[in-house]
């Protein structure tokens, strides 16, 4: 009989491999152990067909039983489970314990095929003969944002259009934690505790004391309407009862 290709699924692995009927589940098992990593004795085999059937692949004499006294069908999936406790069975995701390799900062900066050398040959970023007055150029406009939405610390806003998301302005200025952003962040103590944070971030603390309510949150200047928005009262359009 010819091969069979089936897909041969563990918890480690997934892959097509071919499969021989005339072997035996012994002669199987053997060949899966290098796919898997389970040995035979630890490894129970169930064939998932197409009808979605779940057929046992296991015999009392596993030696003498050939596949061929199986449905295989080409494409069905060969689930390998591992029988061994938990604790016995290799991890072979956990990368924790691999030493990685770290090329030598001077190394790399000889390297022509990197993406530091196509950033300086581009002249892109910091290679940019332009970028310093670029990124003034940014963070002038931001400054030129919040004056012109009239955004100050102690006035009232709405944040992102949202009358859900009304406070007071606490902070105006640069965030060091928010990194990749040039300009101003408005740092904004809203009414309700629907926030991101308590008005600290990565151990900053921009206002307010430590509390686990989220009344805090950091939003660039076009995202605030500052002016007249008094806290909603949630109760002023109940009618008397």
């Amino acid at each position: 009989m010819a091969d069979i290709p089936l897909q041969v699924i563990s918890d480690n692995s997934s892959s097509e491999r071919r499969i021989t009927p005339s072997w035996t589940i012994s002669q199987l098992k053997s060949k899966l152990e290098f796919v898997t990593g389970i040995p035979p004795s630890s490894q129970r085999l169930s064939l998932k067909t197409a009808a979605k059937d779940t057929i046992p692949i296991e015999a009392a004499n596993e030696d003498d039983v050939h596949l061929s006294n199986f449905p295989l069908q080409a494409y069905a999936e060969l689930h390998v489970a591992d029988t061994r406790p938990a604790g016995a069975r290799p991890n072979y995701t956990d990368t924790s314990n691999v030493e990685k390799y770290v090329m030598p900062e001077e190394e790399y900066e000889k390297k022509t095929d990197s993406v530091l050398a196509w950033k300086k040959q581009e002249k892109l970023g910091r290679f940019n003969p332009e970028a310093p007055s670029l990124e003034q150029a940014k963070i002038e406009a931001s400054l030129q944002e919040v004056q012109s939405r009239g955004i100050a610390v102690g006035k009232r806003c709405r944040v992102g259009g949202d009358d859900a998301r009304r406070g007071i302005i606490q902070y105006v200025g640069d965030v060091k934690e928010i990194p990749g952003v040039l300009g101003a962040w408005v740092g904004v103590q809203l009414d309700e505790p629907v926030g991101k944070n308590d008005g600290s971030i990565g151990g900053t603390r921009y206002w307010g004391q430590e509390s686990t309510m989220k009344h805090g949150v950091f939003v660039r200047p076009e995202r605030v309407e500052a002016g007249d928005w008094p806290a909603l009262d949630d109760l002023e359009d109940m009618e008397e009862i």
